[in-house]
């Protein structure tokens, strides 16, 4: 399950308890705070806690106090001005901390953006539960062609089966092996530490993620990519789910600059201009690589 019953009650708990607060809250988070949002087959994300809000962001800008604006709509303008040039400290301002539980091989992948605060449950003091990530028959593929980090074709049928299998037996028996290790009936019994190097690398941990606005922005625009691995893209799309309600302007700003927009090359740049003149531009007088040349058709739809 995602989530324990003893979690499942401390949420209960601080959801029945509220306190009241002189800081600035936004009304969007207030409704997720706490609340699970499952993710793959046994993880989920949760908001713990968050700072800020639009205004904040605002506020920061003009480092002025109370609402430091005269309306929503010069503070969506503001934001969009922030976000179109790349003013990053007012985004600063705002922080959020998940509560996060995830394949211990996504995590590997997550950490890599250094810029948050990371807490992960200890596996050297408390014994792993036996939950794994079993891909969904649609999630497996072959390996790419074009993409050495990337997914191919779909696996059908026998083949999908054998993989399938293969994943729940080992992940099962490695388990197995896990606890007789670490048991202390009849034998002295390995030390936690030590009896983790065995289990799989899609084994279920958690920790506490703590980010500012700013970086979080930066995960979202990497990992909720369509080109990202899948198994952590899931994750970025229910964290956008949560950020659009904590940040509606910022997080609108975002998605059409950042999502939705690009960055062009110089190079690539002048290529656009010449075609808007009607000039005839090919991959072999337009100065960029074969890559380059690719990407930016890809950017043109072509």
């Amino acid at each position: 399950m995602p989530l324990s019953p003893e979690q499942q009650a401390e949420i209960d708990t601080l959801r029945a308890t509220p306190k009241p607060t002189l800081r600035a809250v936004s009304e969007g988070m207030e409704a997720h705070l706490y609340k699970a949002i499952p993710v793959l087959d046994h993880g989920f994300v949760r908001v713990i806690d968050y700072m800020g809000d639009d205004a904040a962001i605002c506020q920061a800008a003009r480092v002025s106090y109370g609402k430091g604006t005269k309306s929503v709509s010069n503070d969506a303008g503001l934001i969009r001005y922030l976000m179109r040039h790349w003013h990053s400290t007012p985004f600063e301002m705002c922080e959020i901390k998940l509560h996060v539980k995830l394949p211990v091989f996504v995590a590997r992948q997550w950490i890599r953006h250094r810029t948050a605060n990371v807490n992960e449950y200890s596996a050297r003091y408390s014994i792993l539960d036996r939950e794994f990530y079993i891909p969904e028959p649609g999630a497996l593929a072959a390996q790419s062609v074009v993409n050495n980090q990337g997914r191919g074709a779909v696996l059908e049928g026998a083949e999908a089966a054998r993989v399938l299998e293969i994943l729940k037996a080992d992940s099962n028996r490695a388990y197995d092996n896990y606890e007789a290790m670490i048991s202390d009936e009849g034998q002295q019994g390995l030390a936690r530490e030590l009896a983790r190097m065995n289990l799989p690398a899609n084994i279920y941990t958690q920790w506490y993620w703590k980010v500012d606005l700013h970086n979080l922005f930066h995960f979202l625009r990497l990992r909720a990519d369509v080109h990202a691995q899948y198994e952590i893209r899931v994750y970025a799309d229910a964290i956008c789910s949560v950020v659009a309600d904590w940040v509606p302007a910022a997080f609108a700003a975002f998605e059409d600059y950042r999502m939705g927009g690009v960055t062009l090359s110089s190079k690539a740049l002048d290529c656009l201009r010449r075609m808007l003149k009607g000039e005839e531009v090919t991959q072999e007088n337009s100065g960029m690589s074969k890559g380059e040349w690719r990407e930016f058709e890809g950017v043109l739809g072509e």
